[in-house]
């Protein structure tokens, strides 16, 4: 009866220490799931309205740009400008061979007198009409030819201008090349291309910033001059022309430059720069978005950079929680431990 007894207890003792290690060992399971939870800090999202800016690389263009050539092959006798040289409208640039203008000049002299006779015997009914017609028109075609001679021998510029090549020297034979080219320089325009979808917010009320490399940290102001009225249908851009003063001639065509053009402002929530990851091997961003205890993955199209933030364009509604630290640990659908 003793041992019976004894068998017992020793029984109930084992149940007891087994029932109790089961416990500890489900209370140990349980901690080590809620310590297993990934750790995140969160930061609230919200819209603001954002300067809706396009940057563009650009070349400064003259606004007018002259050929100087004549409209006959003559010698030329003397070139007055060099490279360089500022010239105004009117001003004669080049002189050319003359000896065929004089021979011109002679001949027109000469027909004048012999107009002037037929028209003395026209009146007095020594001349027919015919006669006097056939005088006239002579005369008249001999004296345009010589206002063109005159005008091909003498070349000015049609321009306020600065003198930007010379292609011959005194003595050359005129062969084809501009004599000389003046390009206006006081506007100066830069043609830039801008994208089909900012077409109806496009005017010529928009501010430009314009900035070049010769003048770094310099800001200058321009403005839109010409908007193409046609869309490129290979690249979905359309040509905007963007006109500067330019009035102290410091800008010059063939300069490198950057136009920034301010098309107004858009709400757009901002979240962020280390809220917004880049999927590798691709060109796509996520951010994850926090609700519920969980973790969401969110596609989002980024806008601009603005210091350590970024606009997005879409993805994330307002007043979204994002994550913004511990994205390593995490992945789509996951529970998390939010921790300040």
């Amino acid at each position: 009866m003793k041992k019976n007894l004894t068998f017992i207890v020793m029984a109930a003792a084992a149940l007891l220490c087994s029932c109790g290690s089961s416990e500890t060992e489900k209370n140990a399971q349980q901690t080590v799931v809620q310590e297993a939870k990934p750790k995140v800090r969160l930061a609230t999202v919200k819209t603001e309205d954002v300067m809706q800016s396009e940057v563009y690389t650009t070349t400064v263009e003259a606004e007018v740009k002259n050929n100087i050539i004549p409209n006959a092959p003559l010698r030329i006798e003397k070139i007055l400008v060099e490279v360089g040289d500022y010239v105004k409208k009117g001003q004669t640039l080049v002189n050319l061979d003359a000896s065929s203008l004089d021979q011109l000049k002679l001949q027109v002299e000469n027909q004048a007198i012999d107009f002037r006779r037929v028209e003395e015997l026209y009146k007095v009914g020594g001349a027919s009409k015919a006669e006097y017609d056939n005088a006239k028109t002579q005369l008249e075609v001999n004296m345009k030819s010589l206002a063109n001679r005159l005008e091909n021998t003498v070349l000015v510029s049609p321009i306020d201008g600065v003198v930007s090549k010379r292609n011959y020297d005194n003595g050359d034979m005129y062969g084809g090349q501009p004599i000389l080219v003046v390009e206006q320089i006081s506007p100066v325009k830069m043609k830039v291309n801008v994208s089909e979808t900012l077409y109806a917010v496009t005017n010529k009320n928009l501010e430009v910033k314009l900035g070049f490399e010769t003048y770094p940290g310099e800001e200058f102001k321009g403005k839109i001059g010409i908007i193409y009225p046609t869309i490129n249908a290979a690249t979905h851009t359309f040509p905007v022309e963007i006109k500067l003063d330019n009035k102290d001639t410091r800008v010059r065509p063939g300069m490198y430059g950057k136009a920034t053009i301010n098309f107004g402002t858009k709400s757009r929530v901002v979240v962020p720069d280390v809220a917004v990851i880049k999927q590798a091997g691709s060109g796509d961003f996520y951010v994850y978005t926090y609700a519920d205890g969980k973790v969401k993955n969110n596609k989002v199209v980024l806008g601009q950079r603005m210091g350590d933030r970024y606009e997005l364009i879409s993805g994330i509604e307002n007043g979204s929680q994002v994550v913004v630290a511990g994205h390593a640990h995490i992945t789509d659908g996951a529970e998390v431990e939010v921790v300040e």
